[in-house]
C-alpha cells in the first residue's frame, strides 16, 4: 500500500469517533501510566525502572526499551501524558484516516523507535549514557511532521492560543526542539523530538520515491491532484511527480507526430527530450 503524500487543504482536528490506531494507542499509554502512578505509590518508589530508555542498558540488549519508553509518562507532571494523548488525537487522527490504521501504526513506531535510537547514539557520542528518557514525544513529533506534509495549510492553536498554518507550526516545533537539544533535560528529552522528526521525514520521502519509480496512481473524481504542496518539507511531490510525467509523455508525443507527420520532411526541427 503506497504511502499517500498527497497535498490536502485542510482536515478536520476533531472528529467524532476515534479511529482505531490512535483509540488503542491512547487506551494503552493511559493504563500504563494508571498502573505506573499507582504501583511507584504503593511500593515507594517508581516501577518500571527496566523499561525506561537507557542508552548504556540498550547498547547491553534490553532492546525493548526502543519500544517501551514510548509507553512511559512523567508521574511529577500529568500534563505530560495529557498533551501527548491530545496531540495524538488531534494529528493521528488525521493521518490515520488518510493513510490507514496498519502504515499509521507502522509510522508511529518507526519514528518512535527512530528516535530512541538517535537517543542512544547521541548520549554515546557526547551525552550521559545512564540518562533515563521517557515518554511518546519522538512518534508524537513525527506524526506532527506527517500532518503538516499531508495538511499544509490547515490551520492549528499554537499553544492553544495563535493561529498558525501547519507548515509553519512543524518548523516552529522543531526549532524548539533543536534549541532545547543544547540544554540539560530530565527524562524527556528534546534529542526524541528531533529524532522523531527527522526519522518521520526520512521515511516519508524514501517510501515515496521508492514507489512513485514503479507507478503512478491517477486521480479520480475530482481527487486532489497534488499541486501547490509544501515546498519547505515535501514540494508537492505527488503533484510534482505527476506533472513531471505528464510533460515528458507529452514532448515524446510531439517528437512521435514530427517524425511521422504529415509528410514535410525538409523541416524536422530540433529533437525535444
Amino acid at each position: 500500500m503506497p504511502i499517500d503524500t498527497r497535498y490536502r487543504r485542510s482536515a478536520s482536528l476533531f472528529y467524532n469517533s476515534f479511529p482505531p490506531g490512535v483509540k488503542w494507542l491512547i487506551i494503552a499509554n493511559v493504563a500504563v501510566y494508571l498502573v505506573y502512578f499507582f504501583g511507584s505509590l504503593a511500593s515507594g518508589s517508581p516501577i518500571f525502572r527496566s523499561f525506561e530508555l537507557i542508552p548504556y542498558a540498550v547498547m547491553h540488549g534490553q532492546i525493548w526499551q526502543l519500544v517501551t519508553y514510548l509507553f512511559l509518562h512523567s508521574l511529577g507532571s500529568p500534563m505530560h501524558i495529557v498533551l501527548n494523548m491530545l496531540a495524538l488525537w488531534m494529528f493521528g487522527a488525521a493521518v490515520e484516516q488518510t493513510w490507514g490504521t496498519t502504515r499509521f501504526l507502522q509510522y508511529y513506531f518507526i519514528c518512535g523507535i527512530g528516535a530512541g535510537i538517535c537517543v542512544v547514539l547521541a548520549n554515546l557520542v557526547m551525552g550521559d549514557v545512564y540518562q533515563p528518557v521517557i515518554g511518546a514525544s519522538g512518534a508524537i513529533y513525527g506524526l506532527l511532521l506527517a500532518f503538516g506534509m499531508l495538511f499544509p495549510e490547515q490551520e492549528i492553536l499554537l499553544m492553544f492560543i495563535f493561529p498558525l498554518k501547519a507548515k509553519y507550526a512543524v518548523m516552529v516545533f522543531g526549532a524548539i526542539a533543536f534549541l532545547g537539544s543544547f540544554q540539560g533535560g530530565g527524562p524527556v528529552s528534546n534529542l526524541a523530538h528531533l529524532g522523531g522528526m527527522l526519522v518521520g521525514y526520512i521515511y516519508i520521502r524514501t517510501q515515496f520515491t521508492s514507489r512513485a519509480r514503479r507507478t503512478v496512481r491517477p486521480s479520480y473524481g475530482g481527487a486532489s491532484t497534488g499541486r501547490g504542496g509544501w515546498s519547505g518539507l515535501s514540494g508537492g511531490v505527488s503533484g510534482w511527480w505527476r506533472e513531471y510525467k505528464m510533460q515528458r509523455a507529452k514532448k515524446k508525443f510531439q517528437v512521435y507526430m514530427k517524425k511521422h507527420g504529415s509528410g514535410s520532411g525538409g523541416d524536422k526541427g530540433p529533437w525535444v527530450n
